[in-house]
């Protein structure tokens, strides 16, 4: 057996690879490009793009591609070969600079939100070196930025890198008022926690709501759930555990650090977590996680459900969003150290997220803002709605010092004692965990928990990584003025603490009173959907925040309002359409079938003695009978609502009314049809059960 050491990375243009196959002139030129950001010359780009010809020709490749993330949620990629033809009639290989730096997709094909008309066909790709390239199958896969002929971002990279280059621009203000001249650059990394579920293929195959939406539709709670919280941190079963065996192979191969796996809260339901890396390169290879979970899925005779809700009743599955800034010097910004209260600057970037948040809860909500994210925040399993801070006791207290301009006391370590003396004593941690925040302090970075399972991180980092720059901006304009700095601080820290503790609490998020008191006390936003949220993105005070630290432009924020608004409302309609094609081809057959044959039935026994009363085939019958007319008005309800919906022509109109009458509709058909499943014979349901969808891998 190989060691892990050996093949991890082996599909990656790496820092190894570079360092082997390139001159040290051409590699110092690409590092200083990659690092601080420098013009890539075009000859260095012609032997990069010829060492990695033959690197990845070496490595089976046949072809190249451009590796991008547009607006549809998931990556896309046009594949080219590497041959050219030659004189003698044959082939030659050939990549060069210029097919390594630029490409030429089609940009009208993929959202635009009115940026692009649909004859407006030009747009390019264009290499990102700060993420290194990797073969995927026969393909060299170069990741890259997408933006349309006029330079609009119709993609997620690049709002993200700028995002990025915007919060260092304004950290290395802060750090030079320190005394430290010596950083280059500031990095904020993430490392995303993955929730899914595992289904068996074969029960998937036979439900067209999960084939066509990632969800079921319908579907009754099995006798079992996740009540005997027995699935949680349990052995995982053969199956899941060679499949969970094969993805960590083929993650490593391309050199995502996938670290940690474990059964999670639901039946079926698992999670992967990596090791943190930049967050440029941790959002691409979430992305690539996503897609090579279902493709060692499908090699196992199995399906990853990566929707935030694919079973009503149970937990959802969520992506936590570990966040964190550090120097290129590997210190992080937001550890706090042995004495938090003596560290000033600690202090400072600590204020600087709790302003942002507090600021910017708005965009920072609908930056998880799905119709499928809807359905699982402020369930049991997920953050409320409602955007909150927790910090602990430890900094609470330090925070409450400084606010009140007292001497902090400080937290004593106390030693935990298991009253067994082979075990080991080891000190509690000064702050407990906790997972009804929806951004919550955990030791030395912030986890954002909102984020849907099936949602690129980029979304939620680029509100981060924006609205702390513009926090670190305000701290480091005031305090370069400043005639005495280390007063001006201590004043900015406390004022910060007392303008913006209502957005921190360290209780229970899924208690019905923080709810009433972060609305109604604290002022606290509560938006509940998608087309309650999206809209806040072209509010003036975001809109002049991103646009001033050039992260969008006033018209790729319209584009992106509209493209997310327009999802939602795709993405419901389809599910509309797949209910009522199940209910009236499927459930409705099955429902009449079964009261048919219960009635032939009862005709049978009467006809054999005419004095039965045949109780419980009637009384059943009749019930169906019911059941059956309540579908039919259903079902008509629900179509006639669709039918009013095509008349909508305003996207937020459109949103709006299928939240209040369509999903309202699809709602109550579900209820009916659900009451169907309770009371037909197993033999005449059309459909896996969620007995047997959650509890038949083994």
């Amino acid at each position: 057996m190989k060691s892990v050491s050996s093949y991890f990375g082996s599909l990656v243009f790496d820092d190894r690879v570079m360092k082997a196959n390139l001159s040290a002139e051409v590699y110092q030129s690409l590092r200083k490009t990659i690092d601080v950001g420098a013009k890539l010359d075009i000859k260095v780009a012609n032997a990069v793009a010829e060492a990695m010809k033959e690197w990845a020709v070496e490595n089976g490749a046949t072809h190249y591609t451009h590796w991008f993330q547009p607006l549809t949620g998931i990556t896309a990629e046009k594949h080219d070969s590497f041959i050219s033809p030659s004189p003698d009639g044959g082939v030659i290989m050939e990549f060069s600079g210029k097919e390594l730096i630029k490409g030429e997709p089609d940009a009208s094909s993929f959202p635009s939100g009115g940026l692009r008309a649909t004859f407006e066909a030009r747009g390019y790709t264009a290499w990102d070196p700060t993420s290194y390239a990797f073969i995927k199958g026969k393909t060299l896969c170069i990741p890259t930025a997408f933006c349309s002929y006029g330079g609009e971002a119709l993609d997620k990279k690049t709002p993200l890198l700028r995002s990025m280059e915007a919060l260092n621009k304004q950290a290395l203000r802060i750090l030079r008022l320190f005394g430290n001249e010596d950083v280059k650059c500031v990095r904020t990394s993430v490392g995303p926690e993955q929730e899914y579920f595992l289904i068996d293929k074969e029960m998937y195959d036979k439900r067209p709501d999960l084939r066509y939406t990632g969800r079921t539709l319908f579907g009754v709670k099995p006798p079992k759930g996740q009540e005997m919280d027995d699935h949680y941190f349990g052995v995982i079963k053969p199956r899941v555990a060679a499949y969970m065996e094969e993805l960590n192979e083929e993650l490593w191969k391309l050199g995502i650090l996938a670290k940690t796996e474990h059964n999670e809260v639901a039946p079926a339901q698992h999670e992967l977590a990596p090791i943190y890396s930049t967050t440029n390169i941790a959002t691409d290879h979430n992305q690539l996680t996503m897609e090579i979970m279902q493709k060692v899925a499908t090699k196992h005779g199995l399906v990853c459900l990566l929707h935030e809700k694919p079973f009503a009743g149970v937990n959802g599955s969520g992506k936590h969003n570990n966040w964190s800034m550090a120097t290129d010097a590997g210190v992080n910004l937001l550890s706090p150290g042995e004495t938090p209260y003596e560290n000033a600057q600690f202090l400072l970037f600590l204020c600087a997220v709790i302003k942002a948040v507090d600021d910017y809860q708005d965009l920072l909500r609908l930056s998880v803002a799905t119709a499928g994210n809807d359905h699982r925040l402020g369930a049991n399993e997920a953050p409320p709605a409602v955007v909150s801070m927790f910090l602990g006791d430890e900094l609470n207290a330090v925070l409450e010092a400084i606010e009140k301009d007292i001497p902090y006391e400080g937290t004593e370590k106390t030693q935990m004692k298991l009253g067994v003396n082979v075990l080991p004593k080891f000190n509690r941690d000064t702050t407990d965990r906790n997972r009804t925040s929806p951004f919550a302090f955990t030791g030395n970075k912030f986890e954002f928990r909102m984020v849907g399972s099936s949602d690129s991180i980029a979304c939620a980092n680029i509100m981060l990584n924006s609205a702390v720059a513009e926090s670190l901006k305000i701290y480091a304009d005031r305090l370069e003025k400043a005639e005495n700095f280390e007063d001006a601080l201590h004043e900015m820290i406390r004022k910060t603490i007392k303008d913006h503790k209502k957005i921190i609490f360290n209780g229970n998020g899924y208690d019905d009173t923080w709810i009433k008191e972060a609305t109604e006390k604290r002022g606290l936003l509560n938006y509940r959907t998608t087309p309650a949220c999206m809209p806040h993105l072209l509010a003036e005070k975001n809109v002049k925040m991103l646009t001033s630290h050039k992260v969008f432009s006033e018209s790729e924020l319209k584009s992106r309002c509209e493209i997310m608004l327009e999802n939602y409302c795709k993405t419901i309609v389809i599910e509309a359409n797949t209910m009522l094609s199940m209910a009236k081809t499927e459930i409705l057959p099955a429902v009449e079938a079964y009261a048919y044959e219960l009635a032939k039935t009862a005709a049978t026994k009467k006809a054999l003695d005419a004095g039965l009363a045949c109780v419980y085939e009637s009384s059943l019958v009749k019930k169906l009978s019911s059941i059956a007319d309540r579908i039919a008005i259903k079902t008509e309800e629900l179509e006639n609502a669709m039918v009013d919906l095509c008349k909508t022509e305003d996207i937020i109109a459109q949103a709006n009314a299928i939240r209040d009458i369509v999903l309202v509709s699809m709602g109550e058909l579900r209820l009916v049809c659900d009451e169907a499943e309770t009371v037909t014979a197993k033999k005449y349901w059309p459909y896996p059960s969620y007995g047997d969808l959650l509890f038949s891998v083994r």
